[in-house]
């Protein structure tokens, strides 16, 4: 049995975006209606969160958005606080405008989630029921870390220190897996830092955890460790089967 939420808390999905690098699959049909074991990568999220109690769910969406609507009405029409927010920039900019067309979402305490990784509801009760903190970030840890990997550094109370690409490999332990959880003045500071830096339109190319970077040098961002619990993120071909292997139903 999950642990439920004993407190009101919305989640706000990123998922916007196209998902070029997983072309051709996704020339028609956005990254997180992709199927994972039959099932697609956003009802695999929406499930989850609905198990630990969470369905004030906010969808940002931009590609092909008709079919994520199509999606919410055949599986959710039961679940009236689930919804979309259209970000029509998202050709132009990446996912810290996301995080702006949704900051009046961000009122209280929230799960940030990316759209395109695959989670279990133990994992997200981890999470939830982590140590207090205005920020709390989900990580995992493994032997080698690639370029493509969103890296972090931890302070010897795992805290965060920076997250990045570029994090030099004898600073990096651990790896982002693309879920925050905001409370109270976490929450406000991020909308607030992200209301700041989208006035300078050089950060429409940014992604939010450029802002968690920032907060984190401020001692904001607490880490949460998820090892042991399923995930998989989907960013290219190859994660569609390794995510089918892991969520086998």
């Amino acid at each position: 049995m999950t642990n439920k939420t004993t407190k009101p808390i919305k989640a706000i999905i990123l998922s916007a975006g196209q998902g070029r690098r997983l072309l051709p699959l996704t020339e028609n049909m956005p990254k997180c209606l992709l199927p994972v074991s039959d099932k697609p990568v956003l009802a695999w999220q929406i499930d989850a969160l609905l198990a630990v109690g969470v369905n004030d769910i906010t969808i940002i969406t931009g590609f092909q958005v008709a079919l994520i609507e199509t999606l919410l009405q055949q599986r959710y029409t039961n679940h009236p606080r689930i919804k979309i927010l259209f970000n029509p920039f998202y050709e132009v900019a990446d996912n810290l405008a996301s995080c702006w067309i949704a900051r009046a979402e961000m009122d209280g305490d929230f799960l940030l989630l990316n759209g395109d990784t695959v989670i279990e509801s133990a994992l997200l009760s981890k999470v939830l029921n982590s140590e207090s903190a205005p920020i709390t970030l989900s990580v995992d840890d493994k032997d080698i870390y690639d370029a493509d990997d969103m890296k972090v550094q931890l302070d010897i109370d795992r805290w965060v220190k920076q997250v990045s690409k570029i994090v030099p490999p004898h600073q990096v332990n651990a790896e982002s897996i693309g879920l925050i959880y905001f409370r109270e003045q976490g929450a406000y500071s991020f909308r607030n830092a992200v209301e700041v830096a989208l006035r300078h339109p050089a950060e429409l190319k940014s992604w939010y955890l450029s802002i968690i970077d920032r907060l984190a040098k401020q001692r904001l961002v607490n880490s949460c460790s998820i090892k042991g619990f399923r995930w998989c993120e989907i960013d290219f071909i190859e994660d569609l089967a390794r995510a089918g292997i892991i969520f086998r139903e």
